[in-house]
């Protein structure tokens, strides 16, 4: 069981890592913060997933709660509007967001409100959705990180298709991400060492701030000071968790294929949603970011057979118990961005063909269907951008108080590609006519 559990951590570490490493320098983080981050979000997952797995407070299905991806843009949004106050009360507004939202999935979810909800998320909403979420992330992986010394960057790209598609070896497909950025940055180290590197090199690696590092991290509650909250925290933080909702829903179903029970029932979902929202609101009082169901470890219980809720807990605790090491979040945080983008390339990518993948489930053949994805895609990738440039006409000084409040709402949703994605599919799917069997939905 220690074993299994262990190798569930290693399948989710690679990914649940990368999270606060875009967050972290983003928001101007050192090193040391950044390590504390790190260990904020090991606890908050570990914490996240035995709720997630309890059979009366979450799904009980064997299912892994990590960092999500849906987030980035709306935490992106949040670090663009408080930036300057410091990266303290950054993640101040981002845990007062996590709180409020978490609150209420979890009233969508315990409440059974989720089963109507799900009546209008089709694989025709959940598809561009998907897509925008990878895709639109392309310049945070590029521009911002791989960019900085393309070698190195290449190299974890080159490794992971090697490890994932060429060899033949499973355990060496399930840690492809995780070996082929231990590797890289091995050489990386290497390099450094000898002085090939030196100092100021976007792949120089720099182990002296993992000395100053504490051995053990004790501050648990608000790390980060006590939440403050924010309608436009708030409103752009909604866009992630409708994003997760729909992730999870899908992770569920796919969970119980693997661990070869039946479907999940409405109860089970209506749980795993509102457990999700308990997550991520504790999350906002551990300091750490928004928790989804983990799909990578939805494929690890394919591979191995082993379907055991109390495997998957053993990983929690492990993680809870990882995060208390300050050490290991600071020789994390050591990461240099090439490599993080080099991960960035192949996940991003992978998160948007994944979509593509889930709109195979719909009648994709229907001109109905391709106008309706077209159109969402196509407003997710540029509607963002002009919002974000036209910011005073939604929240203009001359507007009332609460005309600029709410306004600031819809800004921040609006200057969200998966916020767009799923408003416009979902508002077409739901208003043209279209049979059952064209939307993908099976009864």
């Amino acid at each position: 069981m220690l074993l299994s559990g262990a190798q569930h951590v290693l399948t989710l570490f690679g990914a649940t890592t990368l999270v606060p490493l875009i967050f972290g320098p983003a928001m101007g983080m050192d090193a040391l913060q950044i390590a504390a981050f790190i260990s904020c979000v090991y606890f908050g997952m570990g914490v996240a997933t035995l709720i997630q797995t309890h059979p009366r407070l979450g799904s009980g299905l064997p299912i892994v709660q990590g960092s999500s991806f849906s987030f980035i843009p709306s935490v992106m949004t949040v670090i663009g509007a408080y930036k300057a106050m410091g990266p303290d009360v950054v993640m101040q507004y981002i845990g007062g967001g996590l709180i409020l939202g978490g609150i209420i999935l979890a009233v969508i979810g315990y409440s059974g409100i989720v089963g109507v909800i799900r009546k209008i998320i089709t694989p025709v909403v959940i598809g561009p959705v998907i897509m925008a979420i990878g895709f639109s992330l392309a310049p945070v992986a590029i521009q911002g990180n791989a960019a900085n010394y393309w070698p190195a960057s290449l190299m974890v790209v080159v490794l992971i298709f090697l490890f994932s598609l060429v060899s033949k070896n499973r355990y060496v497909n399930i840690f492809a991400i995780l070996s082929a950025i231990v590797i890289t940055y091995l050489t990386c180290l290497g390099l450094s060492r000898s002085g090939f590197f030196p100092a100021g090199h976007p792949a120089h690696i720099d182990l002296s701030k993992v000395a100053e590092a504490p051995w053990l991290r004790y501050r648990v509650i608000l790390p980060w000071g006590a939440p403050k909250f924010s309608l436009l925290a708030f409103g752009a933080m909604v866009a992630g968790f409708f994003a997760v909702m729909i992730e999870s829903i899908g992770d569920y179903h796919s969970v119980s294929y693997a661990s070869g029970v039946d479907d999940p029932d409405e109860a089970t979902i209506s749980r795993g949603v509102g457990a999700e929202g308990i997550g991520c609101a504790l999350s906002g009082l551990f300091g750490s970011v928004g928790t989804t169901s983990y799909t990578e470890n939805v494929g690890l219980i394919g591979l191995t057979g082993v379907a055991s809720r109390w495997v998957v807990r053993t990983g929690a605790v492990l993680l809870i118990l990882m995060s208390f090491v300050g050490k290991l979040g600071a020789l994390i945080a050591t990461m240099p961005s090439p490599i993080i983008g080099g991960a960035y390339i192949a996940l991003f990518g992978t998160i948007g063909a994944l979509g593509i993948q889930v709109l195979m489930r719909a009648d994709m053949g229907s001109q109905r269907n391709v106008l309706i994805v077209g159109f969402a895609f196509l407003m997710a990738l540029g509607l963002p951008g002009w919002v974000e440039k036209n910011q005073e006409l939604f929240m203009s000084a001359s507007y009332p108080a609460l005309a600029q409040t709410l306004g600031g709402m819809l800004w921040a949703i609006l200057k969200t590609p998966m916020a767009v994605a799923g408003i416009c599919a979902a508002f077409w799917d739901s208003l043209v006519p279209g049979t059952d069997e064209e939307r993908g939905i099976r009864r």
